[in-house]
């Protein structure tokens, strides 16, 4: 009797031991399958955001990318521009600058300013129409820096390779009269002012001295600067454009190490 009670009692315990080790074993399998789908979830949202992200990205980077070209073309619109603008200005300004060999400023003391003759022109009277005029030719004679030497005073450059013996060639029109008058006017501010400033050739090569110089230090200054302004500004925009899109690789960089 005994023994069968402990069998009864061994059995039941067997039993009871073996329901919990399956409840336990089916705890386990359900607590798995639970992270396993919190896992995949977690991924999902994840992946949902990365998406997100790099959706973000593109949409930033599509939208930068037409405004960095538009600054690029405009930085090379304006290197281009000013290139153009040295070359002609070199060819006009610079070129007429560097030919003149009026170069020495001094002081000129005018000593005689009187009207010689008239000199013949022609003037433009339609398409294919030319016509003669005449006006007066002013001769103005000066000494220079009080050194005794006696020159003849042009008004510039253009009128020295006009005329050498006239001071200012008018441009010439069908009114005589009206040419007369201007010329006179000059001849008597000159007599007014006794003493001006004139510009002569350090090598005494020419024998004339001019009144104004065509283009003179001021002028060749002004003539390069914008230029010289564009040709940086649109450097500046380039390098500009360039270091930003570094940086922005750079930082991408960053991110994805970081991750």
């Amino acid at each position: 009797m005994h023994q069968r009670t402990f069998q009864q009692s061994y059995r039941s315990t067997s039993a009871s031991k073996g329901g919990r080790e399956s409840s336990g074993r089916m705890f386990f399998v359900a607590g798995a399958k639970n992270n396993a789908g919190r896992n995949e979830r977690s991924r999902s949202i994840y992946q949902k955001f990365r998406e997100v992200d790099l959706l973000n990205k593109k949409k930033t980077v599509t939208a930068l990318k037409p405004g960095e070209d538009r600054a690029i073309f405009l930085g090379l619109g304006m290197i281009l521009s000013s290139v153009m603008m040295c070359f002609v200005l070199g060819i006009t300004i610079l070129r007429s600058y560097a030919d003149s060999v009026w170069t020495e400023e001094g002081v000129c003391v005018i000593l005689n300013s009187t009207v010689t003759a008239d000199m013949n022109c022609s003037y433009n009277c339609g398409s294919e129409c030319w016509r003669d005029s005449k006006y007066p030719c002013l001769q103005v004679y000066v000494s220079v820096n009080n050194t005794g030497r006696v020159s003849r005073l042009s008004h510039n450059e253009e009128t020295q390779d006009t005329s050498t013996e006239c001071f200012y060639v008018p441009r010439c029109q069908k009114d005589r009269v009206a040419m007369h008058v201007m010329i006179m006017n000059i001849s008597e501010r000159l007599k007014v002012n006794q003493q001006v400033t004139c510009y002569y050739d350090p090598s005494e090569q020419q024998e004339n001295v001019l009144l104004t110089r065509l283009y003179d230090q001021t002028v060749v200054f002004h003539s390069l600067l914008w230029p010289s302004c564009m040709l940086t500004g649109g450097a500046l925009i380039i390098v500009m454009v360039k270091l930003t899109q570094y940086l922005s690789r750079l930082c991408e960089e960053i991110v994805k190490i970081k991750r």
